[in-house]
């Protein structure tokens, strides 16, 4: 798909800048279900060949996904779908206007990080018990 719009937006005019589109359309791809929690995004490189937008038209939709929560950067490994709290299939949170940005944003990405701290520091308190059990010798006999 080619966008052919290009530049700023006319006062007024209803349609969509290239970005939008670019970053609309993998939202539909991500509701859709083509596109699930932890799948990488299209590249850059595949981005700017399928809509025919230069390179920084690309950064700017894949900045849009992000701020709103749609997607997550890992650094030297590219974009990815973010975990959302509501599934593409909820016919019930799919009828407002919420239904373009997934629930929480920011904050849904805040508490999923809490989580992943919490669960993060019960795995080192729960080695740490295990290293105190195998220094003070009770290592429950097993190889001896």
């Amino acid at each position: 798909m080619v966008v052919g719009r290009r530049g700023r937006r006319p006062a007024g005019s209803g349609v969509p800048l290239t970005f939008e589109v670019i970053a609309e359309t993998l939202r539909e791809r991500i509701r859709s279900g083509g596109l699930l929690p932890g799948d990488a995004l299209p590249t850059q490189a595949v981005l700017m060949r399928e809509f025919g937008a230069a390179s920084l038209t690309v950064q700017k939709a894949m900045a849009l996904l992000k701020q709103d929560g749609w997607a997550l950067s890992r650094p030297g490994k590219g974009a990815f779908v973010a975990d959302r709290d509501h599934v593409a299939g909820d016919a019930d949170d799919l009828d407002g206007p919420e239904a373009t940005a997934p629930a929480g944003g920011t904050l849904a990405r805040v508490e999923a990080l809490e989580r992943a701290l919490a669960e993060a520091a019960q795995q080192i308190a729960d080695l740490r018990a295990r290293v105190e059990v195998l220094e003070s010798g009770g290592g429950g006999g097993r190889g001896r």
